[in-house]
């Protein structure tokens, strides 16, 4: 570590979040020590983390003083984290509907925040200073288990509007001073991209941080113009906020020279699990309790998929409890070889909007079209947008390597995998914009899947 990194993770960051009373810098000296604890002592910490919260709820947060009325549930009954499912789940619409209900009376200083709302309506909710510092002290952690720290030069490729409208003086000095830079995922055009480039190159970051697909799209253009970012000294590139599949890892390794981490959690859900270099996905297990559930919202066993439930046990100010994600995970039972005893998610399969449905019902991963196009000669991009049981809609951005001669045998695969009478309509356009958030997603169903908590893709 530099002295001016050691400067910055030691005396400037831990002052920063003392000003914006945030308990980061307690709460990750303790997420250090808690890694390594035997699991049944996580488990007694969790515990009594949810009867603290659950308490609280009952006492301080409208919503949760009616329901556990109409239940009769007494929070200072739970003897084990089973006795969640004695409490329905939270989801997207409970949330809208109750939005003031479930601010807590003694909430000060709640952010407002928004997920989603590129094609249907926005979440909106509220987040408090506690699940603040919970949510950076584990990211800041999962950092440093990859022998890079705040402080370090770091480029951000990043699309959330929260982000890249609060460039003002004072969030350009710190980041300046933090050595961030913040390069917008809006626009990926060849001009914006060989500029992406080049502050890369000049800047030789320690840590990359943003979208798979935004990296794997700059890493693609380098590797076409013979551009050479395997030389910079980049030691991890941190992707998160979409699924990151196995051809985006390889093609981002391979340009960048580097190992990348895949972090999963969101601005609803919080930080819920981060890869460590051992290549396991390690759960926030102090802070998130995780459950899997199957589409009649029965929890599942380790080892077997179904949407991934929430509950966020820094969240007294406005409760996430069993919060439906609207995500397709496993979790693992087995120990990683890293030595810490965080239990593990074992894979993040997609959004529940991320499968497909095929006309007698089949519910299907994307990849299953994802593989008709991603390696063909010439595809640049591709987007898969299921409208209905009856029209699926291919499109592909290619350049002169593409023979078109393709097109009908995509079309024939995807008939053969969704059902012959299946309108699979193939179309060449000169570019796929990002979603708003200016993320991309691959595959787009607005079929209903069977999942517990389906949702209108964004």
């Amino acid at each position: 570590m530099s002295l001016y990194t050691a400067l910055i993770s030691g005396v400037v960051f831990p002052l920063q979040e003392r000003l914006k009373h945030h308990d980061t810098t307690r709460v990750h000296r303790e997420m250090e020590q808690s890694q390594y604890w035997p699991v049944e002592r996580l488990d007694a910490l969790r515990i009594s983390r949810l009867k603290a919260l659950l308490s609280h709820a009952g006492e301080q947060v409208p919503y949760y003083q009616a329901l556990f009325a109409k239940l009769k549930f007494d929070p200072g009954s739970l003897s084990s984290i089973a006795d969640l499912r004695r409490l329905p789940f939270l989801d997207k619409a409970v949330i809208r509907a109750n939005t003031e209900a479930l601010k807590s009376a003694q909430a000060k200083d709640l952010a407002r925040f928004n997920t989603g709302g590129s094609s249907g309506e926005p979440l909106i909710f509220f987040i408090g200073n506690e699940r603040v510092s919970h949510d950076v002290a584990a990211k800041w952690r999962a950092t440093r288990w990859w022998d890079v720290n705040i402080g370090d030069p770091e480029i951000v490729l990043w699309g959330s509007p929260i982000e890249l409208t609060s460039q003002d003086r004072v969030r350009q000095f710190r980041d300046a001073l933090m050595r961030t830079k913040l390069l917008p995922a809006f626009e990926m055009s060849p001009q914006k991209v060989a500029g992406f480039i080049a502050e890369i190159q000049a800047m030789r970051p320690k840590m990359l941080f943003g979208y798979p697909s935004a990296f794997a799209h700059i890493a693609r253009h380098a590797q076409d113009h013979d551009i050479r970012l395997d030389n910079l000294g980049i030691k991890v590139a941190f992707v998160t906020s979409e699924r990151l599949y196995d051809h985006q890892r390889q093609l981002i390794q391979s340009v960048f020279g580097c190992p990348v981490a895949n972090g999963y959690g969101g601005r609803d859900a919080g930080f819920i699990a981060h890869q460590c270099p051992a290549g396991s996905m390690h759960l926030t297990y102090e802070d998130i309790i995780v459950e899997i559930i199957d589409p009649e919202g029965r929890v599942l066993a380790p080892g077997e998929s179904g949407e991934i439930v929430v509950t966020h046990l820094a969240t007294k100010d406005f409760p996430f409890i069993r919060y439906r994600t609207g995500d397709i995970g496993v979790l693992d039972d087995q120990p990683c070889s890293c030595g810490r005893t965080l239990p593990l998610l074992k894979s993040i399969e997609g959004r529940s909007t991320d499968f497909l449905v095929a006309k007698n019902g089949t519910v299907m991963h994307g990849l299953s079209l994802i593989y008709l196009v991603r390696d063909l000669p010439g595809v640049r991009q591709f987007k898969i947008v299921q409208e209905s049981l009856d029209l699926t809609r291919i499109q592909l951005v290619t350049d002169a390597n593409f023979d078109p001669a393709q097109l009908p045998n995509i079309e024939r695969g995807g008939k053969a995998r969704l059902g012959e009478s299946v309108t699979v309509e193939v179309s060449l356009v000169d570019e796929i914009p990002p979603e708003k958030s200016g993320k991309y997603r691959y595959v787009v169903s607005r079929v209903e899947t069977g999942n517990p908590n389906p949702e209108t893709p964004t």
